[in-house]
């Protein structure tokens, strides 16, 4: 069982976000992919918002599993203002009335690919966007945001520190590694061709690697497995050669800037949502270390290779800057501190399995 997010994380939302929530007041918003680790922190910031600021706001939140998702996170679920639709995003019922806004978070990856996930993933993708915009044209909703992903630009070019919104590059689409980065290339297209046809105002966040409370410590995420290596005492385990280069958005900041882009940002003009600071997956796997008092120290499994240039996926965050004055508020070593934080006390209010 989850529990809540901190009241320090869920106060600094509100405190940034404050001045966009009156346009809220009294509508509805539905949320798709309201259950996963972006969805989580959507909805209880929201829920956070609603209640500090009487705003009479209602949710409905897409799941396929509504009941995982009450043992998951009761004190959402549970909420007088929140509503559950059970439905798959490809075909789900339409529930009555209208949404003003529309959030479209679901996003399903998957570690190691096969030919028949990569068809379920892409389909998901393409028939789900779609019809998540039928569904908005057909229930008077104003706003639409969309969070896509940096990996719609393909590999980083090794000269590019920094990939801009207006870089041109692209997946391999004869690559089968592809999937996921050409699905959210067509949700993007989808967006700009029914939202233009429909009126509807699609706000793109193109997002990229984050860290917080609700990322899985068992997954294929770095970041969380050095935070359960060194939670656990154990020497921090690198899989590969330590030379990638990556960034990491604290999920407060992460809602931050999503609610700001759905409210806020222009339609159909891509953002790009993460840090612009980069670090080498070695040394964030010292940083953790450091930032939990871990001596167990660092394992790599593979040995550099001297003359190749390391890969990157560190965004360039300017356009978010500047339009949207969005900028990073929790440093990378306060976020691995408070991510270390909520997961110790959902070990520690999680119950013994029955014998």
């Amino acid at each position: 069982m989850a529990p809540p997010l901190a009241s320090d994380d869920l106060n600094l939302i509100l405190e940034k976000t404050r001045h966009l929530w009156a346009e809220m007041r009294g509508k509805r918003i539905f949320i798709a992919g309201g259950t996963g680790f972006f969805g989580c922190w959507l909805l209880e910031s929201f829920v956070h918002a609603n209640r500090a600021l009487g705003l009479g706001a209602q949710a409905t939140v897409l799941t396929r599993d509504p009941e995982a998702f009450v043992r998951k996170c009761p004190h959402l679920a549970f909420d007088p203002e929140i509503a559950l639709l059970e439905g798959d995003i490809r075909d789900f019922p339409s529930p009555d009335g209208d949404f003003d806004y529309v959030i479209h978070a679901v996003t399903e990856t998957a570690a190691k690919r096969t030919a028949d996930n990569s068809i379920a993933l892409l389909t998901t993708m393409v028939r789900g966007t779609e019809r998540l915009l039928e569904f908005a044209a057909g229930h008077g909703t104003r706003k639409l945001l969309l969070a896509s992903s940096g990996a719609v630009y393909g590999k980083q070019p090794p000269g590019m520190t920094h990939i801009p919104e207006d870089f041109a590059g692209g997946p391999n689409p004869l690559d089968c590694a592809s999937t996921y980065a050409e699905g959210k290339r067509a949700a993007e297209h989808i967006c700009t061709v029914l939202g233009t046809k429909y009126g509807i105002e699609c706000k793109i966040a193109r997002c990229f690697a984050f860290v917080g409370p609700h990322l899985p410590l068992d997954a294929h995420f770095a970041i969380g497995n050095f935070i359960r290596d060194a939670m656990s005492g154990k020497a921090i385990e690198i899989s590969g050669d330590g030379t990638a280069v990556r960034s990491y958005l604290y999920a407060a900041d992460l809602a931050i800037w999503l609610w700001t882009i759905l409210f806020q940002a222009p339609a159909l003009e891509a953002f790009n949502v993460g840090s612009p600071q980069a670090i080498g997956i070695l040394d964030l796997a010292h940083a953790v270390a450091e930032a939990l008092g871990s001596h167990a120290g660092v394992s790599v499994a593979q040995q550099a290779i001297p003359g190749t240039h390391p890969s990157r996926y560190v965004p360039c965050t300017k356009r978010a800057e500047q339009s949207l004055g969005l900028r990073c508020e929790v440093s990378l070593q306060d976020a691995i501190r408070r991510t270390a934080a909520w997961h110790q006390l959902r070990v520690a209010q999680t119950p013994p399995p029955a014998k």
